[in-house]
């Protein structure tokens, strides 16, 4: 029996290697239709020319399981498990039809497969309707999860949920920000386009286009081409099975949209093969994602089980047989695994049937299969949810809630490259539930579309595009200069901030700037209609973002942080006051200090002019002054002439010093503010004075047509026009300088530049206001608008818009000390000397009228002889009176 056997084999061989097939059929042990059987459902269609590699490795993993499950001895109701398969073809009608045909009058009490998902759909719910377990190895659609819609229904394979997250966790690891997805109008395809795009928008990622590709009419539905180029996203996810993806990337090829333009992620990677060389290089640097068993990743398998089944597999169709089991389709140890679970599931169940007077599989049988049906179907397919086993891809363990297995989930990046023999699919990335994605091996680099180790952006490059740049001139931000070539040729060349910055980006993006200069006279708004038309593909000026341009357009990033600011025209000269000195204390303040310096002068004289002798010998008025004197002196810190000499004048003496010490200190602080002030006074002192009406609004420097118009009418007039118009920005200062308007509002940046560059005799008031920022301008939804914004926080990050900012406005010529300014004028101080010369007058007047009364006094003594004559040296008994 043997020798006959091995004569069979050698048989085969010589077939096998005659006719240089790729397919035969091979010779596994005939089966008995009265036993237990499960049912195999297998992709490829009975006359397959060339039968895929899943198909043929699940189809022998399968029966393998079964033929293992006999050699350990497992039976149920002592009868051993056999197998039925049907090659489908993955069409879903002959799936449900060859099912339907095969169950009536057979023993099948289980399904493994189908292997696409649009199949399993259908096949899950007839099977529910019978109470027929379903478990399939390949089938990832998302709905599939649902236990509440396919309660019938197990896989061993990762769902696309999974797949989703693990594709989250890849675009984070290459800080890739958005996608497009091609996928096929199927179960499959539709489920993954949805669940990736939900996925993708919880965590922030973008998918900006989705495309069909229909798998009747075999084209995507759209101009591929189009669509890709203006889309914003470089890669590209296509979720297809192999045949539609050969298609779609041939369909790429001559689109010229693959490689270095575009990074395609796929879901499958045994495709190369179909392509020649040219087609091949283009292919360089793809990626596949796809479901892998614990091995890959060095979680823990039943290697026992995966050796005896790789030993049947070469005992009965070793044409087949890969040769090692790493290179085994992943999908096959699915196939196992998914047989495994039933068998042991049955066995199970069987083995728990207390009224061992029934049969443990009963079928109510009937040659219309929707009327067939498996008693303990609902036990079985609830046991299956209880079944835990190390199996060949990974610890098998089921939940009752959902369909798919509770861990053991993995997925492996493989990356295609050029080899001297061709193309290959290197393993590079590993993934788990339990962990993220992980290097597969230190010797495998990734290379990316281009052949370059650099991961692509995955934003669309403006490399080698020429894009129109509208500049309008504005001080400092875009200026014009004559220059002269070594040629001695004159030209103009344009420089400051703004043409720094284009420069910067260019050195970046790589980008052909075709730069325009505006005429001055063209308004913002009238720009913005430009760049929304299609005139200019940007605007690069000082163009502050605001809600209602973005209506029309989109901006970038800030490219210069701006507030607006009040301008107006220094104080040529302080007023004349002749009160200024006295404003320091109120009017009342200095009747009061008036009054108590008059009052406690009575008092002193009261107090001491009995005692003191500076006072005794005075006449009483001539007491009084003394002591009013005397209350002056004290107050203001200078001292009199005369101490008191009595208690009571000592305690009016300490009022008068505390008066002092405090009036004195107010009023030289007082002073110092009102002259400060004084120095710095202007005719408005910011946006508050504008608003509550100071000026007249018609003295109000407005560009019209701008972003300042807008808030002027939003929060200064309230929708009304009656500021005074300017054409441009330069009017602000030239209208100024002329008289014909008081103020102006502008832009802080502009204004500071002018009046520390120029325009010396004019300045800024008032501090910041209406905080904003300068963006560049570009269209709606424009193609490269994220690699815009990424560049420009980048310069900013790294400090060159700061120096930038401080090239172009930190110079100044414009002299920061001015008599003007900062001296105390002769007509802020023209009371105080007013005062001085009038005092200096009355002590003329004093003097000259002690001098003519003397004369007077003397005239008269001379003239009455009676009365003795004293000699003007003869002194006094008060010595300090001389006459």
């Amino acid at each position: 029996m043997v020798f006959i056997w091995n004569l069979q084999w050698l048989c085969l061989h010589f077939i096998l290697w005659q006719c240089n097939v790729n397919y035969v059929k091979t010779m596994w042990p005939s089966l008995n239709s009265s036993t237990i059987q499960l049912l195999g459902l297998f992709s490829d269609a009975i006359n397959a020319s060339e039968p895929t590699t899943i198909s043929v490795h699940s189809r022998a993993m399968f029966k393998a399981a079964i033929l293992l499950s006999q050699l350990y001895n497992i039976t149920i109701d002592g009868k051993y498990i056999e197998w039925q398969t049907i090659q489908t073809g993955g069409d879903l009608m002959n799936s449900l039809s060859s099912t339907c045909r095969i169950l009536p009058n057979s023993s099948i009490v289980g399904i493994v497969g189908p292997a696409f998902s649009r199949e399993a759909e259908m096949i899950a719910t007839f099977a529910d309707s019978i109470d027929l377990p379903v478990i399939s190895y390949s089938a990832t659609a998302p709905d599939l999860s649902d236990r509440m819609i396919y309660p019938a229904f197990y896989r061993t394979v990762p769902s696309d949920n999974t797949a989703a997250f693990a594709m989250v966790e890849l675009f984070n690891r290459y800080n890739w920000t958005s996608c497009i997805i091609i996928y096929q109008n199927d179960a499959y395809g539709f489920g993954g386009a949805r669940i990736i795009n939900e996925v993708f928008n919880n965590h922030g990622l973008t998918v900006s286009n989705m495309i069909i590709f229909d798998i009747m009419s075999l084209n995507t539905r759209g101009d591929l081409k189009d669509i890709l180029v203006n889309s914003p996203s470089r890669i590209i996810i296509l979720w297809t099975a192999a045949i539609y993806t050969r298609l779609i990337l041939e369909s790429a090829f001559n689109f010229d949209v693959l490689g270095p333009r575009f990074t395609w992620i796929l879901s499958v990677h045994d495709i190369i093969n179909s392509f020649n060389w040219t087609v091949q290089q283009k292919l360089v640097g793809m990626l596949s994602i796809e479901p892998v068993t614990g091995s890959v990743v060095n979680a823990s398998i039943n290697t026992t089980l995966l050796k005896a089944a790789c030993d049947i597999w070469q005992q009965y169709e070793p044409e087949t047989f890969p040769g090692v089991t790493t290179m085994i389709d992943y999908y096959a140890l699915f196939a196992f695994d998914a047989t495994w679970s039933l068998i042991q599931a049955l066995q199970q169940c069987c083995s728990t049937v207390l009224n061992k007077s029934l049969s443990d599989i009963s079928i109510i049988d009937s040659s219309y299969c929707f009327d067939r049906h498996f008693i303990n179907g609902n036990k079985f397919i609830y046991t299956i949810s209880t079944v835990e086993f190390l199996g060949i891809s990974g610890l098998i363990q089921y939940s009752s809630n959902v369909t798919d297995r509770i861990n053991g989930n993995y997925y492996i990046l493989k990356n295609f490259q050029s080899f001297s023999n061709g193309l290959e699919v290197i393993p590079v990335l590993v993934w788990s539930d339990s962990n993220t994605w992980q290097i597969y091996t230190e010797t495998n680099v990734i290379l990316w579309p281009g052949n370059t180790l650099s991961p692509p952006t995955g934003r669309a490059d403006m490399i080698g595009v020429t894009l129109r740049i509208a500049v309008i001139e504005t001080h400092p931000f875009t200026m014009t200069k004559n220059v002269i070539d070594e040629y001695g040729q004159n030209s103009t060349k344009l420089i400051g901030y703004f043409p720094d910055l284009i420069d910067l980006l260019v050195s970046k993006m790589n980008f052909i700037p075709q730069i325009i200069l505006v005429p001055s006279n063209q308004t913002y708004n009238s720009l913005i209609d430009a760049v929304a038309n299609g005139v200019y593909d940007m605007v690069v000026a000082d163009m502050t973002i605001t809600a209602t341009r973005t209506e029309e357009v989109s901006f970038s990033s800030s490219i210069f942080d701006n507030s607006l600011r009040v301008i107006t025209r220094i104080k040529s000269a302080d007023e004349m006051d002749l009160l200024a000195f006295l404003r320091p204390l109120s009017l009342k303040l200095w009747i009061v200090l008036l009054v108590s310096t008059l009052f406690s002068g009575f008092l002193i004289c009261l107090f001491e002019r009995q005692d003191n002798p500076a006072l005794q010998h005075r006449s009483l008025i001539s007491s009084g002054a003394m002591s009013a004197w005397y209350s002056f002196g004290t107050i203001v810190g200078y001292g009199a002439d005369f101490t008191v000499t009595t208690a009571a004048g000592r305690l009016v003496t300490t009022g008068l010093y505390i008066l002092s010490l405090v009036i004195v200190a107010t009023y030289t602080a007082n002073l110092a503010s009102d002259l400060t002030i004084s120095k710095t006074k202007d005719i408005i002192s910011g946006i508050d004075d504008i608003k509550s009406g100071k000026l007249s609004y018609s003295r109000i420097g407005i560009v019209a047509d701008s972003s300042i118009e807008e808030y002027y009418l939003r929060e200064v007039s309230e929708g009304t026009r009656n500021f005074y118009p300017l054409q441009q920005e330069k009017d602000i200062y030239t209208n100024l300088i002329n008289n014909i308007i008081d103020a102006a509002i502008m832009d802080a940046g502009v204004l500071e530049y002018a009046t520390s560059s120029f325009y010396c005799n004019l300045t800024i008031v008032g501090t910041d206001f209406d905080q904003s920022a300068f963006g560049i301008a570009v269209p709606k939804l424009w193609l490269y608008a994220e690699n815009l914004d990424i560049n420009i926080l980048l310069l900013r990050e790294s400090g060159d818009l700061d120096d930038l900012k401080r090239k172009w406005f930190q110079g100044t010529t414009c002299s920061t000390s001015s008599d003007i300014i900062t001296s105390t004028t002769i007509e802020s101080m023209s009371g105080l000397f007013v005062t001085f010369i009038a005092i200096i007058i009355l002590s003329l007047f004093t003097y000259i009228w002690k001098k003519y009364y003397g004369k007077i006094k003397r005239t008269i003594n001379i003239n009455r002889p009676n009365e003795p004559v004293i000699s003007k040296n003869k002194i006094c008994t008060d010595k300090n009176i001389y006459i």
